[in-house]
């Protein structure tokens, strides 16, 4: 596939890009700059994207089999730059007339019950709260366009760089829990669930928790 990456330097957007490249795809790479120094390979390019700019993704998803969101603010945006970056991208995508788009999610929409989400638990860090309610206010922007093939891929409570080791689980609108109650993943094997369902397509219109 030839794949457009939003937001490829970022620390889970560089993981993506390792990965979808591993597997013989090929990744055009955005950040603001244009600049993406930790990706490297022959099938990866590099452009400068403004992520507001409905008409900027357009363009760069032109030819594109599938567009990947990795964006998060940067520290010291407005974080309801999410939501203006998902209606652009949504926009972008339907212009584009590329219909699959795979969402990099907050931990916080997802339900530890069927009436509580995440970030409503006393688990749930305060200060982190205003972030995850601006990535649940972006994701229903995502979820309202019926005409794109979406999947809202949401990490667990703590997801950072470590190993990959090809495994994880997931849960449609659920978070993902292992024996001993942690909700943990690694970066690496985020991306692995990322691609595979690029690559099988079987969660379309999908809110979706990967974990250990």
């Amino acid at each position: 596939m030839n794949v457009l990456l939003l937001g490829a330097s970022g620390t889970i957007g560089q993981r993506i890009a390792d990965e979808l490249l591993a597997r013989d795809h090929a990744v055009t790479g955005t950040s603001r700059s244009g600049e993406i120094d930790a990706v490297d390979g022959e099938d990866f390019e590099a452009v400068a994207v403004d992520a507001t700019d409905a008409d900027e993704i357009a363009d760069a998803a032109a030819d594109h089999d599938a567009v990947v969101s990795a964006l998060g603010p940067s520290d010291d945006a407005d974080l309801d730059i999410l939501v203006e970056m998902a209606d652009a991208v949504v926009d972008g995508v339907r212009a584009a007339e590329t219909d699959r788009l795979l969402w990099v999610g907050g931990a916080g929409s997802l339900y530890v019950d069927e009436d509580t989400q995440f970030v409503e638990t006393d688990a749930f860090p305060d200060e982190l709260v205003p972030l995850a309610q601006a990535h649940i206010d972006a994701f229903e922007v995502v979820r309202e366009a019926d005409d794109v093939e979406w999947s809202y891929l949401a990490p667990p409570g703590i997801i950072e760089p470590g190993e990959r080791t090809g495994e994880y689980r997931t849960a449609e609108g659920e978070l993902v829990v292992d024996n001993e109650g942690d909700s943990y993943i690694t970066a690496e094997d985020y991306a692995v669930a990322l691609a595979d369902e690029l690559e099988s397509g079987d969660e379309v219109h999908t809110h979706l928790g990967v974990g250990y």
